[in-house]
């Protein structure tokens, strides 16, 4: 059975204009409790081209492989992503560039200029001109973006998270720099992603910023990241507890899809967006970042470590629950479909010649191969 996707569209009334993420389901609330004994929630460190030195020339000649474009579209998604892709490192080179402490700004570069598909960033820009606004405004956010998406995954390899020696195709920052050099430099890229929204964002009211700053902070927060990766942890397999797709949804609603629903509201908040485009938008990343985390649970079963340029297979070993094994591979395929169709929907309405870097995202994400 394909899973019912009206929950993504339950976005209650907000007194806080920056809340992004339904409140916790009580049949949930018991991932957050420690058992007897336990020191779970406070050990944990919370409590998303290759080269040996990732310069901004190395940066400049990355590629990035669309395995298939919308059919009958003309517009030249790869064209988009190679640009955009560019703007971005170039601009992630400059915004943390090699300095003292050395040791330390090199673990930072070294995965933040690491091989990525950029698409939080790109979400973000692709966002911000959608509603009307200019890339240049919502550069150094889609910026802060990439270094929280780069943290997150520096400290979700660590050996006490996921315990994966393998990133985007080259060893795992901890294992290049050290477990506690590779912890510090996570905080210090999240730590300069706030900072550099602050100190480089031109031409904007105040309240815009810090409506932007809120939303990524509520990202990486309690009721973000933070929560779907506590989540994880509980429901790791290995006699950990058993969950169905519900419970899985939660999990990736929050540790992924999070992340792209941060990325279209600041890009639509920094162009000037009106709070019904800012919403459609959110149903838009809600479901394309749902999407992207089912198609990755297939490509885990269906293709190789060379292949993804990361470890596969481990959360079959590990009894980690995922979408093929609740639903199968088929069913899941379906539901990305679906998600995709919703996804969609979302962006009817606005202008379809800005809308269609979007729209191809959202076609690549489902159509990927790695």
């Amino acid at each position: 059975m394909i899973p019912n996707t009206n929950f993504l569209y339950k976005i209650k009334p907000r007194s806080n204009p920056s809340t992004f993420l339904h409140h916790l389901n009580p049949t949930l609330i018991s991932f957050f409790l420690p058992s007897s004994g336990s020191r779970f929630l406070s050990n944990s460190p919370f409590s998303d081209f290759a080269s040996d030195d990732p310069t901004v020339d190395e940066c400049r000649r990355q590629e990035i492989r669309v395995e298939e474009e919308s059919p009958g579209s003309k517009f030249d998604f790869k064209g988009y992503m190679l640009e955009k892709i560019g703007v971005v490192n170039r601009a992630l080179d400059a915004a943390v560039p090699l300095r003292d402490p050395v040791r330390l700004h090199e673990a930072m570069r070294y995965s933040l200029l690491s091989q990525g598909k950029r698409i939080c960033p790109i979400v973000c820009l692709a966002a911000c001109q959608l509603v009307g606004g200019d890339e240049s405004t919502a550069l150094p956010s889609a910026c802060a973006l990439e270094m929280i998406h780069a943290m997150s995954l520096m400290h979700d390899d660590l050996p006490c998270m996921d315990n994966d020696d393998l990133r985007r195709g080259r060893p795992s920052n901890h294992v290049v720099f050290g477990e506690h050099v590779s912890v510090i430099a996570g905080y210090a890229l999240l730590a300069r992603a706030f900072e550099h929204i602050a100190m480089d964002t031109k031409g904007l009211a105040p309240g815009k910023i810090v409506r932007v700053v809120s939303e990524l902070a509520r990202l990486i927060g309690p009721e973000g990241v933070v929560a779907g990766q506590v989540a994880d942890l509980k429901c790791g397999g290995n006699g950990q507890l058993d969950i169905g797709v519900e419970q899985l949804e939660y999990i990736h609603l929050h540790k992924t899809a999070a992340s792209v629903e941060a990325s279209a509201v600041a890009g639509a908040v920094l162009g000037g967006a009106c709070e019904e485009e800012i919403d459609r938008l959110r149903r838009y990343s809600r479901c394309a970042g749902l999407m992207f985390q089912v198609v990755d649970d297939v490509l885990d079963v269906t293709k190789s470590s060379a292949e993804l340029g990361k470890s596969c297979g481990k959360d079959l070993v590990a009894g980690k629950a995922t979408y093929p094994k609740l639903i199968g591979v088929e069913k899941s395929m379906e539901y990305a479909e679906k998600l995709n169709e919703e996804a969609q929907e979302q962006l009817v309405g606005f202008d379809q010649e800005k809308a269609a870097p979007l729209i191809a995202l959202a076609n690549y994400i489902v159509h990927r191969q790695k």
